[in-house]
């Protein structure tokens, strides 16, 4: 051979390569390949990743002390004498080549690979011990991943080498090279070892805390990837139920605060840079529309420089903006967003950039690998064909096709494991950034939304966006798969795979066109959603209002009518999902059948042989997912759009003016109003005009004005909540500020009151007894520790606002803004109040109070008084020159003569004080042993950490506590703890749940299903038979025409089959649309007409948020995802099944094989759905308190203002998001622990359906192998599928659980019974009571302790008492909103419990303390039912005082309240109950503390009207002033739940008792009463 030898061979000095190698039975590689590719492959990875380590080993200049592990010893070890082996080879080379007993004869050179491969070897081990050291010293690694893959494939490769010395020894029987044998095995072993110490994670010793409360930060390389760290958790979970304190500890990197500054530094620059293209796009608009005002124009906020305030540019440019919308209907409509916009998701991508790059690599090199399958089948089915191949190639093909599977698995993994991180990531930065926006939002854009829609964007909107980024790469990476899946089709089938091709494309349009459909639908169901939950909420807010008034049936049917509706949609939107469906499954075999004949009917010459024909059907299978994902992803991307421009007006909206109010020490006043004039939103008219005020340090100034003349507006305006117009205002030192309906935290009432303080005793108890609240804690169970519910539910009107006061006096503020803290307080606790805190012997003696009052008692001792008429200052003085002056403030006095004499009486009269220097002490010394007891029976209660809350209490807890011993107080009764934690259902989803729900579709419904889908399973295995049969035609005539007949057979066949599959599918789909609607109504409309009987207590002892989710989230899930996991679970089950059964066809051999692959698979999935379902379950439990937290941050916006807590806020929204996140990334974590062992599994199912087609080749034909392979490759996804629509049908299937929890809840009596009482009863209206006794709840003390007394027929009846003494729950009793423990109550003699509830309550009347309205008409609000005609109405309205101000509403009686009768003043709604009360004209009317919200006119005006009005009915009013029951003709007093004085008011004075005490202490003396 002349030809010049291969530069490789002279190298090596043999052959490089040579066919003759491969063709044998047992083939093997040259010895040349072995000494160069094989060698270079695994250095030259080392080699490229070197330099990054390289790069931080440089880096980390400073000689770091971290200690130096046994392992990492080892490791260097292990390379070095790695290093000493190729030393030793290049001294072994050196020294035969010119060693002393080199034989000169033999010239012959040893080659250059010799010398090369020690020499590189020697470099690389030195380059391996930088790397590792550099690993040591990195932060937080453990090993390194490119280390390990380099020791891998160095291993690899090393088998090859490994192997052909070992046969060529063997075969020789003599070794010939025998120290560089060695050397190999030696350097080999070594290999091994480290490989092995590679893969063991290195934790140093300051880590170990760390890995304990992360294990993932611990986890080696090989952990990572497979997830094996998680197994610890797994098998937790398997063992018991997880709870929320076994979730780890976050990584510093996912944790919410990280996030959240990484979102707003990146937020701040794009959304800056937006604002400026608003502004721009304003300027263009405004030119375009030049014919406006010029100041208009000027206004445009060009005057302040860009840079120095973007945002207030912005907030003029809005006020352009919306007048021009009032314009816009002229012109034509401007689709342009009047916010700025388009900056969110360039922000989340600024955000995610790394995270987002990484995982999209994985999904490049899966996409590619995703390809590979089918041409190693292509290769297994032609070695199937030709028997003459050798036996190794099939082996081959069967390894390579295991080894392709695992790639493709661990590649898929870590995709999605980065897409569902980023996804929690991006949830996350949202919902920390709508929180923080809330917190400084402005109240123009705080108007735009309830508080309802801003949750909503915490939580519907923020989920969106979690949603579509963990699917956002398919964007590009389904056309990529697309086009690839032609290009291979192309190459099998020509062109007719464009036949194929045209019906996929067909179908794309037809799916949107549903798609849009569908989404429509979705809209106008959200519609119907948010309709029915406001109604939900509102009535589950005023519940205790219905329960009153019996309304619970009209409320009742609104919800049924907006479900009706809703539930019509649904059924609407499950057509059309079958429809869809139909196509989806039609669309496979329709592809098939078109490519299929078009290639057959093309030329006789196209014979589909079995290679050809499933080679395209795995690739039309892999084309499948990117089609059906594409239209679902658009539509996705489509709801996020609407998301993102939500988020954006939100987040790019006005925050608040925080120049409004100036801090400017150098003024000599305190407050200082320079003619200011305010107003609520930016365009409107200012509320407050020309204001000016001055306020000097340590004065105490009231602030009193009649309804609506804008006493709340300044208190605002001094907080900088509102705009001013012009003029300014200037505080010196802090705020502190009680708003007028006090705002409570759902926490324990000491947190409430040190509100983010430092604890100090002393201070504390000091305010305590100045707010009076030393009495309640007596009473509160858990004294200071008190939980208090939401909203503070488990506190009186009184007593909130006193916690209000507390928390106000306890911050040590400089000024002190008090919005009529008094008026819900008792007289004596109100006179309490002023003395020992407000006034000018109180605690806040020296501070600058401004108080605004309805109360004229405490007028006379307040420094200067400023009248406030319609906006305006009228006077500014003290009180007896504006006496004097005679002018708006007296007049305003003598509106009130009454009140006003008393006040006269009780000036020069001493007695009031020295009365109170008696009361107050009294009290103390009534429980000298208070505090001391306070403390030991509070440490014990923490011990048992039970903390009991109810408002009666326990009265005898005093006595008790001090002696009760430790074990007595073990077993505190059940339910003394006011809200019960939510009951989590742990374990198993029990079976009978399963039958609950199909029982409620109907078993009929249920069997159907289940048969439609198996006939269709049958009738796609049929199909893929027949396929197989079709291409051994192929072999049968292999030299013979193809007979027409039977082509056109086979494609008929073929076809048939297939539509039947689409028919059946859609049949099926069709009866489970019906049967889930069906199951739909029945367990809503239980739930609800459960939820409407519950009795009271249960609605006091459960958080409303709690109940609505099941209205909300659990009624959602029984409506759209049960169906959906039910019907994919089906499927998937049969579609398994299938798989299974064409594999064993095939290859009867597979079935030895399913026995231990089915017990593993059993044995995952039971542990990964028993850790999952729990993780879920924690995931939310503690999604809840961010979303009440927020709501409660919302509702107590400006109390945080004032307080100027922001930060805190923040801070606590952070920790609660912190705390469902531990749950939320274990839960994607789970998934992909589960995800990556079933995919082995399903990719040992290929390789043993594979590995037994190559054994049993000879009996088999080669369309069933290409068959049963790939079936098997589909095998995995729908493995992986099953057990997901099994843990989510599990996880799903507990919202059935969850309602029917609710519905099965005890009720109260029945709302009408065959006792019905006469027609007009009570006709007398007398009321008795026998012995009377009642509980809160079964194991609590009694609240009334046997009450007997006798009301006769329209008598009026005062009651009076201190907090807590029983006097509502008197009423209560009335209205059988509690049973009674024993005794009885006799109406007209008749025994209220022996009626049906709403005979009972329809017959009797309340106004009741708190005004509550519903959202809709105000004649919906008067009569729900529609008894009354509209006369009737007008006339009670006219009573009312109303008449004038619903006249002047533009719809009159169809006027629409809004969300809790908010565009309502108080006194309004106050006036409104009373017309409802008016006209029900029963003969029993109940007032509950009605008066204690109101200004004295509206007092007045009620109190006339009921004496007048309801002269001929029985009145018990529960008074907190002592003024309003002064005429009444008897008075009760209770105390402790005993009724202890019961006469007119004249003989209870003369007796000097009780009631005298109270009246004296409210300044009532004898004489004044006579005068009365």
């Amino acid at each position: 051979m002349s030809a010049k030898p291969h530069p490789l061979e002279e190298y090596c000095g043999s052959t490089f390569w040579n066919n003759s190698y491969l063709q044998s039975e047992d083939p093997d590689l040259p010895v040349c390949v072995e000494q160069t590719v094989l060698v270079w492959i695994p250095l030259g990875f080392l080699w490229l990743c070197a330099p990054w380590h390289l790069v931080s080993l440089c880096r980390s200049s400073k000689w770091s002390r971290k200690h130096m592990s046994k392992l990492y010893l080892c490791k260097q070890l292990v390379v070095a004498l790695l290093f000493l082996t190729a030393l030793a080879a290049l001294a072994v080379t050196l020294g035969e080549d010119f060693g002393p007993n080199r034989d000169s004869a033999s010239a012959q050179r040893n080659p250059g690979v010799f010398y090369a491969n020690p020499v590189l070897f020697a470099v690389t081990w030195i380059l391996v011990l930088l790397c590792q050291e550099a690993v040591r010293r990195r932060e937080g690694a453990v090993d390194s991943a490119t280390l390990f893959v380099f020791w891998m494939l160095l291993v690899l490769c090393g088998i090859f080498p490994f192997q052909t010395l070992l046969r060529e020894a063997l075969r020789q029987g003599a070794i010939n090279d025998l120290p560089r044998f060695c050397i190999f095995y030696i350097s080999f072993g070594l290999e091994l070892i480290a490989f092995v110490l590679s893969a063991v994670a290195d934790i140093p010793p300051e880590a170990e805390e760390l890995v304990k409360k992360n294990p993932e930060a611990g986890a080696p390389f090989l952990s990572r990837i497979t997830f094996n760290w998680f197994n610890s958790m797994v098998v937790k979970g398997y063992k018991r139920p997880l709870v929320q304190e076994d979730m780890w500890e976050l990584s510093e990197k996912d944790s919410t605060s990280h996030l959240h500054q990484r979102f707003q530094h990146f937020m701040q620059s794009e959304l800056g840079a937006a604002r400026v293209r608003y502004q721009h796009r304003l300027q263009k608009k405004q030119t375009k529309s030049r014919g406006r005002a010029p100041e208009e124009s000027f206004q445009n906020g060009l005057g302040k420089g860009v840079s120095q305030d973007v945002l207030m540019m912005e907030e003029k440019g809005t006020s352009k903006d919306e007048k021009k919308k009032k314009k816009g209907k002229k012109e034509k409509k401007e689709e342009e967003a009047d916010y700025p916009s388009s900056w969110l998701i360039t922000t989340i991508y600024k955000s995610f950039r790394g995270i987002l790059l990484e995982s999209a690599f994985f999904k490049l090199l899966q996409d590619v690998l995703a390809f590979a399958s089918p041409q190693l089948l292509k290769l297994m089915v032609s070695f199937t064909q030709d028997k003459s191949r050798y036996t190794w190639e099939g082996y081959l093909y069967a390894v390579l096709l295991l080894v392709v599977a695992l790639l493709q698995s661990l590649f898929l993994q870590q995709y999605f494991q980065r897409c569902f991180v980023l996804g929690m990531k991006v949830r996350t930065a949202i919902m920390a950034a709508v929180y923080k926006k809330a917190l400084v939002v402005s109240n123009d854009a705080r108007k735009e939304s309830t508080v309802g829609e801003t949750v909503n964007l915490m939580s519907a909107d923020a989920q969106r966006f979690n949603d579509v980024t963990n699917f956002i790469h398919l964007l590009w990476s389904c056309p990529l798969q697309i086009i690839l899946s032609i290009v291979f089709l192309w190459l099998e089938l020509g062109p007719s795979v464009l036949a194929g091709l045209a019906v996929m494309v067909l179908m794309v349009p037809i799916n949107g066109l549903l798609a849009a459909k569908a989404r429509n639908l979705q809209i106008e169901n959200m519609k119907f959603k948010d309709k029915r939950l406001k109604i939900m909420n509102e009535i589950l807010n005023g519940i205790k209002i219905l329960k009153l008034y019996a309304w619970e049936p009209s409320f009742q049917t609104q919800v049924e009518d907006i479900r009706g509706e809703e539930l019509k949609v649904m059924r609407k939107f499950a057509y059309l999902t079958s429809v869809s469906t139909f196509v989806f499954s039609c669309a496979p075999a329709l592809v098939s059948l078109a490519t299929f004949a078009t290639f057959v009917g093309v030329s006789s010459e196209n014979v589909l042989t079995a290679e050809k024909a499933f080679t395209s059907i795995s690739l039309f299978n892999i084309l499948r997912f990117p089609l059906a994902m594409l239209p679902m992803l658009i539509a996705a991307i489509v709801q996020t759009s609407v998301s993102k421009k939500r988020l954006e007006k939100f987040l790019g909206g006005d925050d608040l003016e925080s120049d409004v109010v100036h801090h400017d020490p150098s003024f000599s006043s305190a407050v200082s109003i320079r003619d200011g004039s305010f107003a609520w939103e930016r365009d409107a008219e200012p509320l407050l005009k020309d204001v000016s005020l001055d306020i000097k340090p340590g004065r105490l100034v009231a602030v009193v004005g009649a309804v609506g003349s804008g006493k709340s507006s300044l208190i605002s305006a001094l907080l900088g909540e509102m705009h001013s117009t012009k003029g300014f205002i200037n505080i010196q030192g802090s705020l502190a500020f009680v708003p007028q309906q006090a705002w409570i935290q759902n926490a324990t009432l000491r947190d409430n009151i040190l509100f983010g303080s430092p604890h100090e005793e002393r201070r504390f108890q000091e305010v305590i007894q100045a707010c009076a609240l030393a009495p309640d804690l007596e009473l509160l169970p858990g004294g200071i520790l008190t939980e208090i519910g939401e909203k503070g539910i488990n506190l009186s009107g009184g007593q909130k606002q006193r916690v209000s006061l507390a928390r106000a006096a306890y911050s040590q503020a400089d000024v002190y803004l008090l919005d009529d803290p008094l008026s819900a307080v008792d007289s004596h606790v109100g006179k309490h109040l002023f003395d020992k805190l407000i006034g000018n012997k109180g605690i806040l003696k020296d501070k600058t109070r401004i108080l605004v009052t309805h109360g004229v008692s405490f007028l006379p001792h307040v420094d200067e008084i400023v009248v406030l008429v319609d906006g305006k200052v009228s006077e500014v003085g003290s009180y007896s020159s504006l006496r004097a002056s005679k002018g708006a403030f007296s007049e305003f006095l003598d509106t009130y003569a009454k009140e006003q004499s008393n006040q006269s009486h009780s000036e020069p009269d001493v007695s009031t004080d020295t009365a109170d220097v008696e009361l107050i002490p009294e009290r103390d010394d009534a429980q000298p042993d208070s505090p001391l007891e306070d403390t030991v029976s509070a440490t014990l209660k923490r011990e048992n950490s039970i903390r009991r809350s109810q408002r009666g209490g326990s009265v005898r807890l005093r006595k008790s506590s001090s002696l009760r011993k430790p074990e007595e107080a073990a077993d505190l009764k059940k339910g003394q703890k006011l809200i019960e934690k939510e009951a989590m259902e742990t374990g198993q989803v029990k079976f009978s749940v399963y039958l609950q729900y199909m029982r409620a579709m109907g078993w009929g419904y249920a069997v159907t299903v289940f048969v439609v889908y198996f006939i269709q399973n049958i009738a796609f295995i049929g199909q893929n038979l027949w396929l197989s049969e079709w291409t051994n035609d192929a072999v049968t005539y292999n030299n013979t025409p193809y007979p027409d007949w039977l082509r056109d057979q086979r494609v008929g066949v073929f076809g048939a089959l297939g539509v039947a599959q689409g028919l059946f599918v859609f049949l099926g789909t069709l009866l489970l649309a019906n049967a889930s609607v069906a199951a739909s109504r029945i367990l809503h409309s239980r739930l609800l007409n459960n939820i409407l009987r519950v009795p009271m207590l249960f609605f006091d002892t459960t958080p409303i948020g709690r109940v609505v989710n099941r209205f909300a989230k659990d009624i959602f899930t029984v409506d759209e995802a049960i169906p959906q996991s039910f019907r994919s679970w089906l499927l998937c089950l049969l579609g398994v099944l299938g798989t299974l059964f064409v594999i064993c066809l095939a290859t009867p051999f597979f079935t030895i094989i399913i026995i231990p692959l089915a017990i593993v698979y059993f044995f995952v999935q039971r542990f990964y759905v028993a850790t999952s379902r729990q993780l879920r379950r924690l995931d939310s439990v503690s999604r809840s308190p961010i979303y009440s937290h927020f709501s409660e941050t919302v509702s107590g916006l400006s109390v945080i203002r004032a307080y100027g807590h922001q930060e805190r806020f923040l801070k606590h929204n952070e920790v609660t998001i912190d705390e469902n996140l531990k749950s939320v990334y274990p839960w994607i974590v789970s998934n992909r622990w589960l995800a990556i062992r079933l995919e082995f599994l399903g990719n040992l199912v290929v390789f043993f359906a594979a590995l037994f087609a190559v054994l049993s080749r000879d009996t088999l034909d080669s369309g069933l192998v290409g068959l049963s392979i790939s079936y098997a490759l589909n095998v995995t996804q729908t493995l992986n599928w099953l057990v997901r629509m099994t843990s989510e049908l599990e996880t799903n299937i507990v919202a059935v659980e969850r309602v029917s929890e609710y519905a099965e809840i005890e009720n109260e009596a029945a709302w009408v019974n065959y006792t019905r009482p006469p027609e007009k009863w009570p006709k007398d209206g007398r009321v008795r009571f026998e012995d009377f006794k009642v509980r809160y709840r079964p194991g609590l003390d009694l609240v009334l302790h046997g009450i007997t007394c006798d009301i006769k027929s329209t008598e009026k009846i005062g009651i009076v008492g201190r907090t807590g003494a029983g006097k509502s729950s008197l009423t209560n009793c009335l209205f059988r909103i509690i049973e009674a423990a024993e005794g009885q109550i006799f109406l007209d003699d008749i025994d209220i419990s022996t009626i049906g509830l709403h005979d009972l309550r329809n017959s009797l009347t309340i106004i009741p303390q708190d005004p509550v309205l519903f959202s809709g008409t105000l004649r919906m609000n008067l009569d729900p039912f529609d008894r009354f005609s509209d006369e009737e109405i007008w006339r009670v309205l006219e009573l009312s005082h109303l008449k004038d101000y619903v006249g002047g509403l533009q719809e009159g009686l169809q006027h629409e309240v809004a969300e809790g009768g908010e565009n309502l003043s108080v006194g309004q709604r106050q006036l409104l109950c009373l017309a409802r009360a008016l006209l029900r004209k029963s003969r029993i009317l109940i007032l509950d503390e009605a008066t204690a919200a109101v200004d004295l006119e509206t007092d007045d005006l009620i109190q006339n009207t009921i004496r007048k009005e309801f002269s001929h009915c029985t009145v018990l009013t529960i008074a907190h002033r002592l003024h309003s029951i002064m005429d009444s003709s008897r008075v009760m007093v209770l105390d402790a739940g005993r009724i202890v004085e019961f006469d007119s008011p004249d003989e209870l004075l003369q007796k000097q008792g009780h009631f005298y005490a109270m009246a004296k202490d409210a300044g009532i003396t004898r004489d004044e009463v006579t005068v009365l």
